[in-house]
């Protein structure tokens, strides 16, 4: 990991992802999260903020350590207590269920192999457990989604290895998930980058088995 990996794209990511708009995307994708919460890539701690009281415990994971760093302040002030674990959503070191909300927001672009990160996420959300997500990717619009793959090159060079043509409903419909609730809209700026998807999806039955063993 380069200079501007480590160092320099977390604290451009952190204040690109603290405007006005997406605070308010966050806490709408956060409303009804409970119990003790996994958040997948937790990056800057950016969420914390917007947990509704029946949050118990956050436990976030995220791969880059700096990142964690940034997060100080809001985990000091956080009401409920916080543990941050470095690691990768492919491999998660949690046994099954394990948590009772999962939250990923504006990750899913990044990681290497979504399908992966997904199908963990799904093994350790507990029974009756919800999967809040708020993603930008592939637009339903034909011609921004052209033009997304026409740029997607030039965005995961320069923002970490982020893709901007990702299905994401696709991709939670297929790795272990049953779709409850899905929105997708445009919010402001240039529609290549801000097609957003907003949902809550559950384990599939048969996901998980009881007994599990933790992984790592």
């Amino acid at each position: 990991m380069g200079i501007y990996e480590k160092y320099l794209l977390p604290r451009l990511t952190k204040w690109t992802m603290s405007c006005k708009i997406l605070r308010a995307e966050r806490g709408k994708c956060l409303a009804g999260a409970r119990g003790r919460v996994l958040e997948v890539g937790f990056g800057n701690g950016l969420n914390l903020g917007h947990y509704p009281p029946e949050v118990e415990r956050v436990v976030g994971i995220d791969p880059s350590g700096e990142a964690e760093k940034l997060a100080r302040k809001a985990i000091r002030a956080s009401p409920f207590p916080v543990e941050v674990h470095t690691g990768i959503a492919e491999a998660l070191p949690f046994a099954e269920a394990s948590f009772d909300t999962v939250v990923i927001t504006w990750t899913l672009c990044t990681i290497p192999d979504p399908e992966s990160a997904l199908r963990e996420m799904a093994r350790v959300l507990s029974p009756g457990g919800r999967f809040h997500f708020v993603e930008h990717g592939l637009s339903g619009d034909p011609g921004v989604a052209r033009w997304q793959h026409r740029l997607n090159g030039i965005q995961k060079f320069i923002a970490g290895g982020c893709h901007l043509n990702r299905d994401i409903a696709t991709l939670i419909a297929g790795s272990g998930f049953a779709m409850e609730e899905l929105q997708t809209y445009y919010v402001k700026g240039p529609k290549t980058h801000t097609y957003l998807y907003r949902g809550i999806a559950t384990a599939s039955a048969g996901q998980t088995a009881p007994g599990g063993t933790a992984h790592g």
